[in-house]
């Protein structure tokens, strides 16, 4: 496919945004598949057409011009979408899938308890399958003990956690502390994001997580070495 023909993807998030804002959830089905049929990949329909119009849906609420039903309504058919797309592409569904690694490198990833905003880390799952993680996705609101209890099972190589809320730090920081004292604690890397870590860079550490990522992309570039350190001496 020539450049010409490519799909932009400016043109797209903007078409994406403006069904987001019509409530039109086929049509952003729709614009989506288009954008995967000319020219765009998996990994720039997620950073360049999802990442930028929901970014752009957040900044509407906080500027009171959608409503929280209409900001709500936007995720929810995000997360529709990107299930489609993820279906159409692997084949088989999104919610609490759990996906066999070709290269022996495991990510369980879960919101913290209380938690409820998954967006972002379903995006951070997705990356890491498209580069042939195992992922095992636990979703939203998760008990630490439950997390604790696979990472612990699968022997993970990777803890991938989701906080968007200030409230919810506590539970991270309890969290991240559980699974240092449980048996995969010396071994495990703890990658911990959200909009807290973003406003304060040096937080990750003060919780006791490896590190943070701003993007799904980053998240995948900062953790392959990482995981690939802890396996070498081991």
């Amino acid at each position: 496919m020539t450049e010409k023909n490519r799909l932009m993807p400016q043109k797209a998030c903007q078409d994406y945004l403006s069904a987001l804002q019509r409530g039109n959830n086929q049509q952003a089905l729709q614009i989506a598949r288009a954008a995967l049929g000319q020219g765009l990949d998996m990994r720039e329909l997620y950073l360049e057409v999802f990442q930028p119009a929901m970014y752009e849906v957040g900044r509407l609420w906080e500027t009171n011009q959608l409503t929280v039903a209409q900001e709500h309504l936007a995720t929810a058919m995000t997360q529709r979408v990107m299930a489609q797309i993820h279906a159409q592409i692997f084949g088989r569904p999104t919610p609490g899938r759990m996906v066999v690694s070709a290269m022996g490198r495991t990510l369980v990833a879960a919101c913290v308890s209380g938690e409820q905003h998954e967006l972002g880390l379903r995006m951070v799952s997705d990356f890491f399958e498209m580069e042939g993680w195992g992922v095992y996705y636990l979703g939203a609101n998760v008990p630490a003990r439950d997390v604790v209890r696979m990472v612990t099972s699968q022997k993970a190589d990777l803890l991938a956690l989701s906080v968007t809320t200030v409230s919810n730090l506590v539970n991270a920081g309890e969290l991240i502390r559980a699974v240092r004292l449980s048996a995969m604690g010396p071994y495990v890397k703890i990658l911990i994001g959200g909009q807290p870590f973003n406003r304060i860079p040096d937080l990750y550490s003060a919780l006791g997580a490896d590190f943070t990522a701003i993007t799904a992309g980053e998240a995948v570039q900062l953790a392959a070495p990482a995981v690939m350190a802890r396996l070498r001496t081991n």
